[in-house]
């Protein structure tokens, strides 16, 4: 049995692939939500609750943190939700699969690598770093056996990331997007399915504990190609992508969390933030889904919508 600790697109896309090879799942939400298919049980239950999360996780073969507080609640809810996660992966003895992000990295002045240092210092990107370095240790101990995965900005269908929200979702529908930092730096997008494959790679290969990886993502392009990039394989006229000055930014945070809090990462996008996941590649032969059929597939979706 594989225990998922949330439904979001990459806990849902991880389940349904497991399920579909005759794996059995549990994910594990607040209100018991998840995709409805054979072989997935959904139930409601505070992950954060380290005594229930460990009877949920009881036999498990691998537990996956595929939660996503919201960002403004990351220095409240994180701390116990990670340590509920810890503790049920060493009572049980399930591999601990994380879903990670970029964000630990903070700034850097070229492509982020398998051996680029963790050097975040913003509280909120800092909570990332701390939540890997506590498994890690967790790990050399022999508790746990742990692993983490990082991927860039997320793309595809159903998927939330600056590329969907602020670009494909306007652009595929005739709109202008307004986008944050510079619309033509280099950036990476990784597909959601290519998350998923690589967290059920990594649960199922002790070669992966006691490491992180970077999931498998397509060259870099900058937010402007891929949103015209994207019209041109469906059909549509050219796209058009105006950039949002770093101070109007600033000054609509006054207003919403959501903006005021992209603040923290404003510098991903003002200037090129790119991944290098060949280590990945070459270790588990994993392919990245090529960015073309990403976008294709992510603009009909909003087009026809």
């Amino acid at each position: 049995m594989h225990v998922i600790v949330g439904a979001g697109p990459v806990g849902s896309a991880t389940a349904l692939l497991l399920a579909e090879r005759g794996e059995q799942v549990r994910i594990v939400t607040r209100r018991g939500t998840g995709p409805q298919a054979p072989g997935i049980e959904l139930v409601a239950a505070d992950a954060s609750d380290a005594t229930r999360l460990a009877e949920l996780a009881e036999g498990a073969t691998a537990l996956y943190n595929c939660a996503n507080p919201a960002y403004h609640r990351w220095l409240t809810d994180w701390p116990p939700l990670a340590a509920a996660l810890l503790h049920a992966a060493e009572s049980s003895g399930a591999v601990l699969v994380t879903m990670g992000n970029l964000y630990g990295y903070g700034p850097v002045t070229g492509p982020i690598t398998h051996h680029t240092p963790l050097a975040a210092t913003h509280p909120k990107l800092a909570m990332r770093v701390r939540m890997w370095e506590d498994a890690l240790a967790a790990h050399r101990a022999g508790r746990v056996r742990a692993t983490e995965a990082r991927a860039g900005d997320f793309a595809g269908p159903g998927s939330y990331g600056v590329l969907n929200e602020t670009a494909l979702s306007r652009t595929a529908k005739g709109g202008i997007a307004y986008v944050m930092g510079d619309p033509d730096a280099p950036h990476s997008w990784t597909a959601i399915a290519d998350v998923a494959r690589t967290l059920v790679a990594l649960a199922t290969d002790e070669r992966a504990w006691g490491q992180a990886w970077l999931v498998p993502t397509p060259p870099a392009v900058s937010i402007r190609q891929a949103a015209r990039r994207a019209n041109e394989l469906v059909g549509l006229p050219p796209a058009k992508v105006s950039r949002v000055p770093y101070p109007v930014l600033w000054a609509a945070g006054l207003f919403s969390t959501m903006l005021r809090e992209m603040r923290t990462t404003h510098y991903q996008f003002a200037a090129p933030f790119v991944l290098d996941s060949s280590h990945t590649e070459q270790v588990f032969g994993l392919e990245p889904t090529p960015l073309d059929e990403t976008l294709a597939a992510t603009a009909a979706s909003y087009r026809d919508a």
